[in-house]
């Protein structure tokens, strides 16, 4: 395909009067050159998502592209006359195919595997086919239901014979006063109202316990035989209904041991098939990595393999950065900015939000950064103000205040406060501080801000200033500002907010007003300014649940309007990024006791 086809006019993405003018980054590729060692660093700015958006507006008009959910980039290069174009990738396959009209080719590399990818491909896909199968054998709800009426029907027998044996006690001990008292006691105890009160007496002729006609005594029909006999009877009782539940549990097991036989000799098969796959899959991958090259700005080509020869996971070379870079790079193509977007679904364990802005993956693509942008100049622009902490090599983190204790950071928007619980969720400030600090393995955060969300984070270099901290946080002594713009106006110039929040497990991370479950929260808002159709807000969080001020805006139960760019929560205005910012932090400090009242400027 000729690469001309491959270029998009920004016309193609964006309206002709739109001009963006902002300068700012929110977010910067890099990696190391392993020539020089400098930090080659490719920004995300205004520019790059807002061509970003404007493809997100193509995605959503045509249903080829919201089958699956996947990451889609964009890559704003300059031609060598002097012209920009735009780059468009989506990682992987697209509904099972690598190669469409007017979208980055895979790397390199797969035509030499097309044979051999086919063949795995139509096994892995014969393998979840059965795996399906299996999944919905019929015999499975059988079990379940049977197992329940079972159940069921053992309760309401034990209930009953609970019930009868509780009466042969009673029976039983009265027998056994009568054997003892002898049978002048007896016709006491019957005049004395002890019998009367029962109100029966055993009849051996009938067999049972019946009543005494009037003016009729015990020692008339209940003789030592007799006492016996019914005594007898009781024990018969009691082993009629152990051979009728012993009776209930073999028919139970003759009726659930064949599907149980069945349903496990399936979870079998199902762990075979899953073995097989991930084995077809590592075999492919293998064979994949061995094929693709990877050419950067200074012409030099190196395989997967060799590039990262230590095993990599599933997927390292189909993402999206890596294509764009390697296309531009053999195409005499500078790159200006790029930018990475999830689009469509997300299953559990991606926890993507569709529209939402990502940076590079931590396990497949960071560590190809530093050789695919080899060639291109290290001296960026960055950020009026920003400053580069000394360590936080791995992306520009600054640093707000340091000491032996502890570190606070203004931590930039888009990148992970901690590192979650996935493999493409491990970079965060902890883990890149943790990396480059000398002794940074004891480094933990204090507290949490959103990823979207940028300022002053607060780490402990050490267990006791953690614990130190922790408990002004839980102890709400910790004074918390945060500064945001909404999208409207908010007509109540100050107040507070107090609303029950609560996270439906089923659709994390996403938090709710919910006043039987939720848990209490607590802000205090001011309005400081109104621009146009937006409102600039501060907040001042008592508590710290979960996207507290996000929901606290949004919900028309607090302030009915969303944050500028909290698409999670309904925005749905072109914004470059989420506009909430943790300003200020004011606490005691763990080790002098004195106050310390911690600030920064707003970068929007």
């Amino acid at each position: 395909m000729p690469y001309t086809v491959l270029l998009h006019a920004l016309a193609d993405f964006m309206n002709s009067n739109c001009a963006v003018s902002d300068l700012s980054v929110s977010y910067y590729y890099e990696g190391y050159c392993p020539q020089t060692g400098k930090t080659l660093r490719l920004p995300r700015t205004p520019m790059a998502e807002a061509i970003a958006h404007g493809l997100m507006q193509h995605l959503a008009k045509n249903d080829l592209y919201n089958r699956e959910g996947k990451m889609y980039g964009i890559l704003l290069v300059e031609l060598p006359t002097g012209e920009q174009r735009v780059l468009k990738a989506f990682s992987g396959l697209l509904n099972g195919y690598a190669i469409f009209d007017g979208w980055v080719p895979p790397i390199p590399g797969r035509s030499q595997v097309a044979l051999e990818e086919a063949r795995t491909l139509a096994q892995l896909d014969a393998i979840k086919q059965e795996l399906i199968t299996l999944k919905q054998l019929t015999e499975r709800q059988q079990y379940e239901v049977l197992l329940r009426e079972f159940e069921q029907q053992l309760q309401q027998m034990s209930d009953r014979h609970r019930y009868c044996k509780h009466q042969r006690q009673e029976k039983r001990q009265l027998l056994y006063e009568k054997l003892q008292g002898g049978a002048s006691t007896a016709k006491r105890s019957w005049s004395g109202g002890f019998l009367r009160s029962k109100l029966r007496g055993w009849s051996p002729s009938a067999g049972d316990w019946r009543r005494f006609p009037s003016g009729q005594t015990s020692e008339e029909t209940l003789t030592a035989e007799a006492l016996t006999i019914a005594l007898e009877q009781l024990d018969a009782e009691s082993r009629l209904h152990g051979i009728e539940r012993r009776q209930l549990k073999r028919q139970q097991n003759e009726v659930l041991q064949p599907l149980k036989q069945l349903i496990t000799t399936t979870d079998e098969r199902m762990r075979e098939l899953k073995q097989q796959r991930k084995a077809l899959s590592q075999q492919l991958q293998a064979q994949m990595h061995a094929a693709y090259s990877l050419t950067n700005f200074s012409r030099q080509s190196l395989s997967l393999q060799q590039l990262m020869p230590f095993g990599m996971p599933t997927g390292t070379g189909d993402c999206c950065a890596p294509k764009l870079l390697h296309y531009a790079a053999t195409h005499e193509l500078k790159p200006l900015a790029m930018a990475e977007f999830w689009w469509g679904a997300s299953s559990m364990n991606q926890n993507k939000v569709q529209g939402e802005f990502y940076g590079a993956c931590v396990e497949r693509c960071q560590p190809l950064m530093g050789f695919l942008l080899s060639g291109l100049k290290p001296n960026l622009p960055r950020r009026e103000g920003e400053v580069l902490s000394s360590f936080s090599r791995g992306g520009v983190i600054p640093i707000v205040y340091e000491d032996e204790w502890l570190i606070a950071v203004n931590k930039p928007p888009g990148l992970l406060s901690v590192p979650g619980r996935y493999r493409d969720r491990q970079d965060s400030v902890v883990s890149r501080l943790r990396h480059l600090l000398p002794d940074g393995i004891a480094l933990a955060a204090v507290h949490r801000l959103d990823q979207e969300t940028s300022g002053i984070l607060l780490l402990a270099c050490d267990r006791q200033t953690h614990r130190q901290l922790s408990r002004q946080f839980q102890q709400r002594q910790i004074y918390k500002v945060y500064e945001a713009v909404v999208t409207g106006s908010v007509t109540t110039a100050q107040g507070v907010i107090e609303l029950p929040l609560w996270g439906d497990p089923q659709n994390r991370p996403y938090q709710q007003v919910d006043w039987q479950r939720g848990k209490p929260s607590l802000t205090k808002f001011q309005v400081i300014a109104r621009e146009g159709d937006y409102t600039r807000v501060e907040f001042i969080p008592l508590t710290g649940r979960t996207h507290q001020l996000r929901v606290h805006a949004a919900d028309s139960q607090g302030l009915g309007v969303t944050i500028l760019g909290d698409r999670l929560y309904g925005c749905d205005a072109v914004a470059n990024r989420l506009h909430l910012h943790a300003r200020e932090l004011r606490f005691e400090h763990p080790q002098s006791g004195q106050t310390l009242h911690l600030r920064t400027k707003t970068p929007f």
